[in-house]
């Protein structure tokens, strides 16, 4: 993937800045703490998908409830205010 994006020459300089910058005493410490996090990332993806792939299906909506039947709405409201004289 690297590869096509940098030459050959870019990937020597790019590690040459690294060396100079963390010094090759750390670069072990470095490769090794990089190699953790990518593994973690890896496994965190891994049981994402298979929660989402054990998951089961939503329910379907629930249906509305039946509505009240008009009679019952028109005993149940007040009458309304008269307009004022």
């Amino acid at each position: 993937m690297l590869a096509g994006i940098f030459g050959g020459w870019e990937i020597v300089l790019i590690l040459a800045v690294v060396l100079i910058l963390f010094g090759a005493k750390k670069l072990p410490e470095l490769a090794k703490g990089l190699g953790t996090g990518i593994k973690e990332f890896k496994k965190a993806t891994r049981e994402v998908t298979e929660e989402i792939q054990n998951a089961p299906a939503e329910p379907a909506a629930k249906p509305a409830p039946p509505a009240p039947p008009a009679q019952a709405i028109a005993q149940s409201s007040t009458p309304p205010n008269p307009p004022p004289a």
